[in-house]
């Protein structure tokens, strides 16, 4: 079966992910994720790209973004991921390819989604056994919305204001969010629409999003299509 062309929309928040190839770590020191995050800051801005949330892991990385063109996100990625490679390699003397292909997106409804898939972002050390808790990986977008630092990468969501009337009450209602973790199938539905490419959202969310363009949004009901059948004449 072809792959469906990534579908990008401007204004809509994105969940992105870009692993490296084979599993093979793509951060292998502090000096690796500082470099990162100076091109992601670089870029953003560079592409007109919001960064809402992020975690850079091992061998991959998360991001929560809202582009401001339908091509920002596709310039952003690209622009990120070149600079990288050459920066890799040069620096760790190897050559060769460091990406798994292109790197998986979909877009989320802000309103159903949003909050739930930031927290999804900031837990990944923790799922992944390498901390117990958010604020243990300081390599990650939990810090600034904990209120214990200030990232210049990160550009809040308006949703996020709305968790209260006051810094300190938004932070409070963050770390209760995180510290709540997200169900079984919260988690499930994030992982799997995002390396799939499927909208996630509610149906009047789907209907909207489907309306904006030609590329099919979301997987088709299971089971073969029903076919009619010519009446004997």
């Amino acid at each position: 079966m072809a792959r469906l062309p990534r579908l990008t929309v401007a204004d809509y928040p994105h969940h992105v992910i870009q692993r490296g190839n084979n599993r093979q770590q793509i951060f292998l020191d502090e000096a690796d994720r500082r470099f990162m995050l100076a091109l992601l800051h670089e870029y953003s801005l560079a592409s007109q790209v919001a960064v809402h949330a992020y975690v850079l892991m091992d061998n991959h990385f998360h991001l929560l973004v809202t582009p401001q063109q339908n091509d920002s996100l596709p310039k952003f990625m690209q622009s990120v991921g070149r600079r990288y490679v050459r920066y890799f390699n040069n620096r760790h003397v190897r050559s060769g390819t460091l990406w798994e292909g292109r790197y998986r997106s979909n877009l989320i409804d802000s309103e159903a989604y949003l909050l739930k898939c930031m927290a999804y972002i900031d837990l990944n050390p923790v799922r992944a056994g390498l901390v117990e808790h958010a604020q243990g990986f300081i390599w990650s977008s939990y810090g600034h919305y904990a209120g214990l630092s200030h990232d210049r990468l990160i550009t809040p969501p308006s949703l996020y204001w709305s968790m209260g009337n006051t810094p300190f009450a938004r932070e409070v209602a963050y770390k209760q969010l995180v510290n709540g973790g997200l169900s079984a199938n919260q988690q499930a539905r994030l992982t799997e629409s995002v390396l799939h490419g499927w909208a996630l959202g509610d149906p009047k969310f789907i209907r909207e999003l489907q309306g904006l363009t030609q590329r099919r949004v979301n997987p088709l009901p299971p089971g073969r299509p029903k076919t009619s059948q010519k009446q004997p004449s």
